[in-house]
Formats: C-alpha cells, structure tokens, sequence
C-alpha cells in the first residue's frame, strides 16, 4: 500500500512523431493510466503547474523547445515534478546529465511497455509522496487548532454539537475513552463561547490527588491566616475544567458537588461562602462513575451531556489527524515537518489506536523528533482487518484529500483525479462523501 493520496496514473505524454505518441498513449490507457498528449514542449508548459499530481514523459529531440530545455523550464515551475526523458542512443549521455539534475528516469528507444509502466509507477508514488509532504508543509504553516478536526460523521456530528453548546451558558459533561480529545474541547468550548476573554482554569487529576488540594481548590481566608486564592475562585466570571474528578477522595468530591449545585466557595476559615459565576465543564471516563456513584454530580449539574467517541469509531480521520499533529508538532519544536515514509503511512492506516488521540499525537511527536521507526514490524494489522477494507479507508482518504483542495468542485476534482465523471460519482456516493460538505 502507498502513502496517500493514491492517486490514480496520470501522464502527461510530449511527443511530437504522431504515431509514436499515439502507441504509448495506447500502451499506458491498457494499464489504466489517464494520458494527456500534448505535440510539444511550449504546448505542454501552457497546461502544466506546480499542482499537477501526475508524471512528464518527454521525447528529448523534438522541434523548437528539446527535451532537455523543456525539462529545465519545468524544474522552474517545480522542482519535485518527476520527468521522464525518452532518448536515442546518441542522447543517452544529457539524459545521464539531466538525470544527476534531478530527472525522474530516461528511456532508450525502443522501449518495452513494460519498462515504460515500472518507470511511471515509480516516478508517480514519489509525486504522490512530495505532494502529502507539500500538504503537510503547509498545514504546519498555518498552524490551525480552532476546531474540532475530522471529516467522519462522527466528526462532524461532534463538531456540530461543540459549537452549537459554546455559544450558550450551559454546563457541559465530557464522556468518553482517555485521549479521544475532550480536554482539546473543554478549551474550544470555552473560547468560542461568550466567556472567551475571562479566565479559563483547569483541574486535573493531579491536582485532585494532591494531598494540599482541597487548598489548592479553594483557598484559605485571611481570617484563617496567611491567605491563599483557589483554583476555583481563580476562574470566577470564566470557565472551570474539572478533569479526571475520580481522582478527587470522597470529601472533596462531596465538597465539588456542593459547588456545582450552589455556584457558591466557601473558602479555609471562612465564616461565609462567596458567590461565583462559573460555566463548569467537566471530563470523565465513558462508564465509571455508576460504580463510584459519582453519577449523581452529572445530574447535579444538569449539563448538556456529549459523548466523544473513539478512534476506531472514525478511522477515516485518521490519516488527516495524523497529518495535522505532525504540522502542530513541528511547528512548536520550530523544525521543518519530516517527510513521511510508506512504512509510516503503512502503519498509521493499519493500527488500532487504543489509545487514541493521544497515542496517535504521541506517534506523530516521534516522527518530528526522527525517533519513530516504520512501524510495520511492530504492530500488527488492525484487528485482522481484511485488506478490502484497508483498502477502501485508504481511497476514502484519497477523495476526501482531493475534495478539500478542490473545494468541493466536481470539475476540478475530475481533472486532479484523472476519472471519469460517472466513475468519480459512484465512487463518492460509496463512501457517502457530499462535495457540498468541502465548499
């Protein structure tokens, strides 16, 4: 399997003798590739541009513009587009030449069909390669965080939900498996709320474990002695993120159930409590707390309750989640985003993830830091997935990957992918992908 996208075969063909041109374009549309022909090199400039995600193939003694000139005006365009020089024997030595410069391969006529296609194939998944990485490069530069990434129904059902509960006042419960994102939307939630300019102040189960945390909590009153502003009074007027409360000993749970029904602190010492206008946000394990009977807080708080559901339950996102921590690592260790491998790829599609998030954000971390070995080797496939279905998440990806650079535009999308309109339509309707959703 390829890293994506696996796209398919897509030749740009520069042959001026008509007939020769005609048999490879025969000889390469056999084996499924998309060929556009073009008589020579200035025809071909006129159409080709950085973006385009397939393979040159040019004869080298054509009339006006050469090969070897042609080659040269598009390593100017783009330096990562992969040509392939067709040569005879007299020109094998500035194909040689042209190869140490950065050509992609040379042929000499006469060629085998077959040795045309090993050619292209190869040329085509390095294109595929420097692409992703392009992609990749790109998404580090703009280093965006303000969402809820994803494009699975289970993604934009959650996204949908966070958004809508953000804007309101109400009180919010976090359910779900450790690393599925909830801390990530506890802050979205608070900044894309009303309370985005007041403080936002996070509880975790460190601090809950911690043998001073009902002082951390909730302060000590000057009349008690030196005094001591809490956490939780620290969030007064924004948002108070309780996370991983099971860690919280009986007392102090009892003490934070009393907050959530009454919104009032009663401080170390004090003889009084203090009012405080709080939005409470609260994260916490999928099934935990019937067993703690630490359900009655959730209907204390009579919170909107959402459920984030685990990898495994939106596989298709993985490959654009792992694309995006790999961007947000490089970028906060200020290095340039790595180039990924099809051993990475190989690996990213196939494990399970039980960990979720945060193993896959921790993979991505290693891979920045050039510490993450292929992978293939040291995990096994997902749960013995069948490769049909392996196969299918990978070519889901390739659409939606296409999807979002052509912005959901049918016409676009049909030439960057190099498939017929009737094809591409089955195939999106397959995978229950919805242009309308890109634009």
């Amino acid at each position: 399997m390829s890293a994506p996208p696996a796209l398919p075969l897509q030749v740009a063909l520069v042959e001026d003798d008509p007939a020769l041109r005609d048999a490879t374009m025969q000889a390469l549309s056999l084996e499924g590739a998309e060929v556009t022909p073009f008589p020579d090199a200035r025809a071909a400039l006129a159409s080709l541009d950085a973006d385009y995600p397939g393979v040159v193939v040019s004869d080298v003694r054509m009339p006006g513009m050469d090969g070897i000139a042609f080659f040269a005006a598009l390593r100017e365009i783009d330096p990562d587009l992969p040509v392939i020089l067709v040569t005879g024997h007299g020109d094998v030595a500035m194909a040689v030449e042209a190869m140490k410069n950065g050509a992609a391969d040379f042929l000499t006529k006469p060629f085998s069909s077959a040795d045309l296609l090993r050619a292209v194939r190869a040329a085509s998944e390095r294109r595929a390669l420097a692409l992703e990485n392009r992609r990749l490069r790109e998404e580090a530069g703009r280093g965006a965080q303000g969402t809820i990434p994803g494009s699975s129904p289970a993604a934009v059902r959650l996204r949908s939900v966070i958004e809508g509960v953000a804007r309101s006042e109400i009180d919010v419960v976090l359910t779900g498996a450790p690393g599925t994102g909830k801390s990530h939307a506890a802050r979205l939630i608070h900044d894309l709320g009303p309370r985005r300019s007041r403080p936002f102040v996070t509880v975790d189960a460190g601090i809950l474990a911690h043998e001073d945390a009902e002082l951390l909590l909730f302060g000590r009153d000057p009349a008690a002695g030196l005094s001591r502003t809490g956490m939780i009074e620290r969030a007064n007027g924004g948002t108070l993120f309780l996370d991983g409360i099971a860690a919280a000993s009986p007392v102090l749970t009892a003490r934070l159930m009393a907050l959530v029904e009454s919104r009032q602190l009663l401080a170390i010492g004090a003889d009084r409590p203090r009012r405080l206008n709080l939005r409470i946000v609260i994260a916490r394990p999928a099934g935990q707390d019937a067993a703690t009977g630490r359900e009655a807080l959730w209907h204390r708080l009579g919170a909107v309750q959402i459920a984030f559901p685990t990898l495994a339950e939106r596989r298709e996102d993985v490959p654009e989640l792992f694309r995006l921590f790999v961007a947000r690592h490089a970028r906060a260790l200020d290095i340039a985003a790595p180039e990924i491998g099809e051993g990475h790829w190989r690996h990213v599609l196939s494990h399970d993830w039980p960990g979720n998030l945060h193993e896959l954000g921790t993979y991505a971390r290693a891979l920045v830091l050039g510490l993450a070995g292929e992978g293939a080797a040291e995990t096994p496939v997902a749960g013995g997935r069948p490769l049909q279905q392996i196969v299918a998440e990978f070519e889901r990806t390739v659409l939606e990957d296409a999807l979002r650079r052509c912005r959901g535009d049918i016409t676009q999308l049909q030439a960057l992918l190099g498939t017929p309109r009737k094809t591409l339509y089955d195939k999106l309707a397959r995978y229950d992908l919805k242009p309308a959703r890109f634009r």
